[in-house]
């Protein structure tokens, strides 16, 4: 069966099955109790193991597999769950996400998972508790002690007891420190086979000489050897640590039948009652409307993935044909027929809305991005031995699938920062007569075209002076900038190249990599970042990104002959103001508004427009636009009104350009530059 096909589907369902279990184990950790909220976990790890196995991923079924054992014996409440388990299921999320990323990059998804399924087993077994380190070992050997034996081996060990020869059942260990068990494996099974035959191992040949075994293994064998003779030989096998040989009769031989009949008849009405235990689950959802307190109930897929080339495809297609529609609107208006005005009204109306679905259907919302966080923050806080609340905030904002698939990276890192340099130890915390716990806040929300995304904390806020001088130290700044550099300033020498002001390098931080790296990606994706903070009480990054639609409502002006758009979002209101009424301080244009004094700016001067002459004219027309809660009035020739316009880029060429963000293609062909008014503003 060709696999290939499937891939790209099993990894996308993998990925949104892991990110479910991360969400629910911290939710579990919040509330051990909520046998819900286990349910939930345990169905998504059985889900992902049949997966895995389905697609040939073994080390991920097996170790899925090893995890929903811990969590069958959580969910009937024969195990209560602990911080030892809470790490050792995080550990194993871990193995399986390294795993899959494996398989993203066109790898084989294979790991070695030997040590965390020992630490599951040991948690099975109960052995755990006993603080041994190698507390999984007594229980593997438990198990390979009793290999399977099927009704044609028994009979084949039978007829050769009845035939005189001794059967035995080896138990071999090889040392901890053997590097190559396979080949010591190999040297047991060639002597075993010179002097007898091998009826049964476990685990399978296969197995052993892919090194699929921990340390011990178990074989049937038929021999004239005798029994001190087969464990000397063996045993001076370099490398081998121990050899059990149980010579075995006709009853003992039978005990080992029925103790495997019986191994199997359970483990078949625990696979029995695994299957029945979701199913008995969702009955209990189907009768009761109401979602368990932990974990939401299982909804039909209303969803359907497509490749993001292809809604790019869609998303020029539909530009073209709002260019025409423009066009069409224009030729109907002077061709002045009700039944064409009707009908392009009519086509105006159901493009509106066609446009609105294919917007929409590139926006993603930001939680794609935040929801790896609170695992990572739970981590890093106890790695740095804090107390740390992330508390999220408007997750539900939507962005452009292109930088959403960017902006993880930089709010790790800043995350990352506010944790290990913002938030204090817990000592300091007690000293500064704050609460133990710390919270680093997380908010994303809309403003205008654009979104901003903050990271605040309640930390000990930046030492002003401390980074002021690591910077003069590193050569970032000359002793005569640092003089006239005001505070935001200094905070952003922070995302210097090679800038770092802790103390000691750690796997954390230190390393002078991290927030130059969060600049550079931001500015590529068109936004900036800005740093306050308050000494003692916190500090905060917030980033601005651009929505990057492709379609935007905007203002069309007259400059000259030339036009020009101004983004709807960014405007406040239109107005006429006469000549005498513009004010001049210290050679600047100012004018009255709304009981404030706001700077003028003259667009066809600042663009340098060929045909432009303001003598002319007793009165002009003003724009006024506003960035945060700075206002600035534009002057213009003429409105011409609103329009939906399509945002081209301008490509690599024209690079560097003072307040234009791109450019449009309007209806009767004309190119029209679209103003970036943030750029004037600032």
């Amino acid at each position: 069966m060709e696999m290939n096909q499937y891939l790209s589907m099993f990894i996308d369902e993998s990925k949104e099955h892991l990110q479910a279990l991360n969400d629910n184990m911290l939710k579990l950790e919040a509330s051990p109790e909520d046998i819900g909220i286990v349910q939930s976990i345990f169905r998504s790890a059985h889900t992902l193991k049949g997966m895995s196995a389905t697609m040939g991923f073994e080390d991920l079924a097996s170790l899925t597999h090893e995890m929903e054992n811990v969590l069958d014996l959580v969910r009937n409440h024969k195990l209560a769950m602990n911080p030892f388990i809470f790490d050792a299921i995080f550990k194993s999320l871990d193995s399986l996400e390294a795993m899959v990323e494996d398989i993203i990059n066109g790898g084989t998804g294979k790991a070695d998972v030997r040590e965390i399924i020992a630490i599951l087993k040991s948690i099975v077994s109960g052995d755990y508790e006993k603080g041994t380190p190698d507390a999984s070992k007594p229980a593997a050997a438990a198990v390979s002690s009793e290999a399977e034996l099927d009704e044609f081996q028994y009979s084949v060990l039978m007829q050769s007891l009845e035939a005189g020869l001794g059967v035995y059942c080896l138990q071999v260990s090889v040392q901890d420190t053997c590097v190559l068990k396979a080949a010591r494996a190999y040297m047991v099974f060639n002597y075993l086979e010179q002097n007898g035959e091998v009826v049964k191992s476990n685990p399978s040949v296969e197995d052993i000489e892919k090194e699929k075994f921990d340390k011990t293994f178990t074989v049937y064998f038929v021999s004239e050897t005798g029994k001190e003779e087969l464990e000397k030989q063996v045993g001076n096998i370099s490398e081998i640590e121990s050899v059990g040989v149980e010579k075995l009769d006709a009853d003992g031989l039978k005990r080992k039948m029925q103790k495997t009949q019986a191994a199997t008849a359970s483990s078949e009405a625990g696979a029995a009652q695994q299957e029945a235990a979701p199913a008995a689950a969702s009955k209990a959802e189907a009768a009761s409307p109401k979602a368990p307190a932990g974990g939401g109930t299982a909804v039909a897929s209303r969803t359907i993935r497509v490749d993001i080339e292809r809604l790019d495809v869609l998303m020029n297609l539909f530009s073209e044909l709002l260019i025409d529609r423009v066009r069409l609107e224009q030729l109907a208006s002077e061709v002045r027929r009700n039944d064409l005005t009707e009908t392009v009204e009519h086509m105006a109306r159901v493009s509106s809305d066609l446009q609105n679905i294919v917007l929409k259907l590139r926006m993603v919302p930001i939680d794609n991005v935040f929801n790896r966080f609170p695992r990572m923050v739970r981590d890093l806080a106890k790695n740095l031995e804090k107390k740390v609340d992330l508390v999220i905030a408007g997750a539900d904002t939507e962005l452009d699938r292109t930088v959403i698939d960017e902006i993880g990276d930089p709010l790790v890192h800043l995350l990352r920062n506010s944790v290990d340099h913002g938030v204090e130890t817990l000592p300091e915390r007690t000293a500064a007569g704050k609460p133990e716990t710390g919270n680093v806040y997380l908010r994303a929300f809309h403003s205008g075209n654009h979104v901003f995304i903050e990271i605040e904390d309640d930390g000990k806020g930046i030492n002003r002076d401390k980074v002021l001088a690591t910077a003069l130290k590193r050569g970032v700044v000359t002793p005569e900038q640092a003089k006239t550099l005001t505070d935001e300033e200094v905070y952003l020498l922070l995302f210097a190249a090679g800038f770092s002001t802790a103390e000691k390098i750690s796997d954390v931080s230190g390393r002078g990599v991290g927030l130059d790296v969060v600049k550079t990606k931001i500015e590529s994706l068109g936004g900036h970042v800005q740093v306050t903070s308050k000494l003692g009480a916190g500090t905060k990054f917030s980033v601005q990104l651009p929505l990057t639609l492709s379609i935007i409502s905007a203002m069309l002006v007259r400059l000259g002959s030339e036009k020009y758009a101004i983004p709807l979002s960014s405007i406040v209101e239109t107005s006429v103001i006469r000549k005498e009424h513009i004010r001049r301080v210290h050679g600047n244009k100012m004018m009255d508004f709304r009981n404030s004094i706001i700077p003028l700016l003259s667009l066809s001067s600042l663009f340098e427009v060929p045909d432009f002459s303001e003598e002319n004219e007793s009165e002009t027309e003003v724009v006024i636009v506003r960035k945060g809660d700075k206002l600035v009035g534009l002057m213009v020739d003429e409105f011409i009104g609103q329009q939906e316009i399509v945002l081209k880029t301008l490509g690599k060429y024209l690079t560097n350009l003072f307040a234009v963000s791109g450019a449009t293609i309007l209806g009767d062909g004309q190119v029209a530059l679209i103003i970036d008014t943030n750029a004037l503003i600032k």
